[in-house]
C-alpha cells in the first residue's frame, strides 16, 4: 500500500518536471520572442544550421565543428581520424608483406623471411597467424575510421542544434551531497527536487 503511494508521488514528480522543464522560444509568424536565445544571427532559430553542419562534416571531417565555431574540436577530429587511417594503412602494408611471403613459401620459392642457405626465420604457421591477425587489425582500423566519421557528423549536427537553445541558470541541475550529522555509520541515498517559479 505504501509502495503504491510512493510510486504515484514519484510518477507525478517526474511528470511535472517534464512539463515545466523548458519553454520553446521560436519566432513564428510575427510572434515576439519572450527570452533571449544564444544565437549570433539575430536571435532567431536557424532550422538549417544542423543540416549545414552535418553537410560540411560529411564533405570534409572537422568542417562542421568549424562551422559551429568550435575550432578546438576540429584538430581532435583530424587527429582521431588520422590515427585510425594511419593504423589501417600500416596494418594493410604489413598484411600484404606477410601474405606475399606466405604465397612464395607455399610455392617453394624464397621469401624475405628465408635466408640464402634455406633456413626459415619465421615458420609457415607463424606467417599464417600473422596474416590473420594483421587482417583483423586492418579491418578493425577501417571500422574505427567509419565510426569516427559518422560520429563527427552527428556531433556537428547535434551541437549546431543545441547551441541555439536557451541555457540560462534556471535550467541547471546541481547535484549535492548532504551528510547526516547524526548517522555517520549508515550512508543514505536520496533525491530532493526543488522547484522555483
Amino acid at each position: 500500500m505504501f509502495i503504491k503511494k510512493y510510486i504515484y508521488i514519484l510518477y507525478l514528480t517526474f511528470l511535472t518536471t517534464a512539463i515545466f522543464s523548458q519553454k520553446d522560444t521560436v519566432n513564428v509568424e510575427n510572434i515576439k520572442i519572450k527570452s533571449i536565445l544564444n544565437v549570433e544571427k539575430g536571435g532567431v532559430y536557424d532550422a538549417l544550421a544542423p543540416s549545414k553542419a552535418a553537410f560540411y562534416s560529411a564533405i570534409f571531417p572537422g568542417m562542421g565543428q568549424v562551422y559551429n565555431k568550435k575550432y578546438w574540436k576540429a584538430p581532435i577530429v583530424w587527429g582521431a581520424m588520422g590515427t585510425s587511417i594511419y593504423y589501417y594503412l600500416e596494418n594493410n602494408n604489413e598484411y600484404k608483406r606477410y601474405r606475399t611471403a606466405y604465397k612464395l613459401r607455399k610455392n617453394n620459392l624464397q621469401d624475405e623471411f628465408t635466408l640464402d642457405d634455406g633456413t626459415e626465420i619465421i615458420s609457415l604457421t607463424t606467417l599464417e597467424t600473422a596474416q590473420d591477425q594483421l587482417k583483423e587489425n586492418r579491418d578493425l582500423s577501417l571500422l574505427t575510421t567509419v565510426v569516427l566519421y559518422v560520429l563527427q557528423i552527428v556531433e556537428a549536427s547535434v551541437n549546431a542544434h543545441l547551441i541555439q537553445f536557451n541555457t540560462d541558470d534556471n535550467l541547471t541541475f546541481k547535484p549535492t551531497f548532504v551528510n547526516d550529522p547524526l548517522e555517520f555509520d549508515a550512508p543514505k541515498v536520496g533525491l530532493i527536487l526543488k522547484y522555483s517559479f
